[in-house]
C-alpha cells in the first residue's frame, strides 16, 4: 500500500465523502406512474490514501441476481480507511427490472444495448446516462457482473476486449477458470467504457433469479484480488489461491439439431472434443433421437438446463481451444467444486433457498 498522503474529499451527485469514508447514495434517474423517483442506489468508499478509481456493478439485466450478493460481501468486507483510492459500488443497475424479476426495463428495452443514452430519451436511455455520468466516467475499471439467462447455466469466467495486454493481467489476478476475449457488442456497457478508455471486465457465472454461491465466492475474491492487483487493498491471506485460467478468443455454440426433449451428456466445465456428443434430442416417446455434437475442441463454459427445446435451440456454449484436457489448473478445480456442490442427480449447482449467505 502507498504512503499515506493529501486526498480530497471526492465529490459525486453534490456529496463529498470525506477520505477513508463510506457514502450511501440515490441518485434520481425518473419518476414512475405512482409519482415517487425511482433511483440509481450507489456506495462509495474513498480510499485514505489516493489512488485509482474502479467500479463493481450488478444487476444490469434485474433478473441477475448474483452481483447483489457480491456486492453485499464486498460492502461487509472492504474498510475505506484501510484503501487506496476509490470504490463504486452499484447492486442493482437496473432496479426497475430487479422489482419485476426480469431482464429488461418496463418498456422491454435492455439497458445493456442502451448507452450512452440521454437525459432526455426512454427509461433505458435515462438509465444509461446517469450511470454514464457519474460512475463510468469517473472511474478508470469497471467490472460488470452478469450470470446467463433464464433457464441458462455459465461456468464462472471473465469475458475481455481482444488485444489488450492490462486486461489480460487483470482477468489472470481475477483469478477465474476460464478467460475469453469476446466481441464488445455495439449499445453495451463494456463497449462504451472501452470507447470512452475505461476498460472493464465482465464476470458471468450461474443463472438467472437464483444465488449460486460457488459464483458469489469466486466474484467477491475475484474482485478483491483485482484491487490487490491495483494496490488499492492488501492481498488478504484469507483468499483462496486459483489455478491458471484456461484462456480463449473465440466461441461457439451448439444448437438443438431437431426440437424435443433433450438429454444432457455435457455440462460447464467439461472438456470435449470436436465431434463428441453433448446431448441426445427426441421425440415425446423418446423416438427419433437425435445427437448434438460439438463443433470444436474447448471447454464447455454454459448450457441450457430447460430440457424442452426447439430446433434451432442454443444449448452448449463452448469456448473454443486447442488441447482442451490441458486448459489451466483452474477448470478442473473449479469443475470438481461444481460437481460437490450438486445434489445427486441435479442438473447444476443451486444454491439451497434456505441458506444464509
Amino acid at each position: 500500500m502507498g504512503q499515506p498522503g493529501q486526498v480530497a474529499g471526492f465529490a459525486i451527485a453534490g456529496e463529498i465523502v470525506p477520505p477513508g469514508g463510506r457514502r450511501t447514495l440515490s441518485i434520481p434517474v425518473s419518476r414512475q406512474l405512482t409519482g415517487l423517483s425511482a433511483s440509481l442506489a450507489l456506495q462509495v468508499l474513498h480510499g485514505a490514501r489516493p489512488g485509482p478509481a474502479v467500479f463493481v456493478s450488478g444487476a444490469i439485466h434485474g433478473d441477475e441476481l448474483n452481483g447483489i450478493a457480491i456486492v453485499q460481501r464486498l460492502a461487509a468486507t472492504l474498510d475505506p480507511a484501510e484503501m487506496t483510492g476509490t470504490l463504486i459500488m452499484a447492486p442493482a443497475v437496473n432496479i426497475f427490472g430487479l422489482a419485476t424479476q426480469s431482464r429488461y426495463l418496463p418498456d422491454r428495452r435492455d439497458l445493456n444495448r442502451s448507452f450512452p443514452g440521454s437525459p432526455d430519451g426512454s427509461l433505458a436511455a435515462q438509465l444509461a446516462h446517469a450511470f454514464l455520468q457519474h460512475v463510468i466516467g469517473r472511474c478508470a475499471l469497471g467490472i460488470d457482473l452478469h450470470t446467463a439467462a433464464a433457464h441458462r447455466y455459465n461456468l464462472p469466467q471473465i469475458r475481455i476486449a481482444a488485444g489488450d495486454p492490462d486486461l489480460v493481467e487483470l482477468a489472470m489476478a481475477f483469478g477465474a477458470p476460464v478467460i475469453v476475449e469476446s466481441p464488445l457488442r455495439d449499445g453495451s456497457m463494456r463497449e462504451l467504457a472501452h470507447r470512452r478508455g475505461t476498460p472493464m471486465l465482465l464476470f458471468e457465472a450461474g443463472e438467472a433469479l437464483r444465488f449460486d454461491r460457488l459464483a458469489i465466492d469466486i466474484g467477491a475474491e475475484g474482485v478483491e484480488r483485482v484491487l490487490a492487483h491495483l494496490g488499492m487493498i492488501d492481498a488478504d491471506d484469507g483468499l483462496t489461491s486459483v489455478g491458471i485460467p484456461a484462456r480463449a478468443n473465440r466461441s461457439r455454440w451448439a444448437r438443438a439439431p431437431r426440437g424435443g426433449i433433450a438429454h444432457r451428456v455435457r455440462r460447464s466445465g467439461d472438456t470435449v472434443r470436436a465431434g463428441d456428443v453433448l446431448a441426445t434430442v427426441a421425440g415425446l416417446f423418446g423416438e427419433d433421437a437425435m445427437e448434438l455434437t460439438s463443433p470444436v475442441d474447448g471447454i464447455v463454459i454454459g448450457h441450457a438446463t430447460l430440457p424442452v427445446v426447439n430446433q434451432g435451440d442454443a444449448l452448449f456454449h463452448i469456448a473454443e481451444i486447442a488441447n482442451p484436457e490441458r486448459a489451466g489448473e483452474a477448470v478442473g478445480s473449479i469443475t470438481a467444486a461444481i460437481r460437490a456442490s450438486e445434489p445427486q442427480g441435479a442438473a447444476q449447482p443451486l444454491l439451497d433457498e434456505d441458506e444464509v449467505l
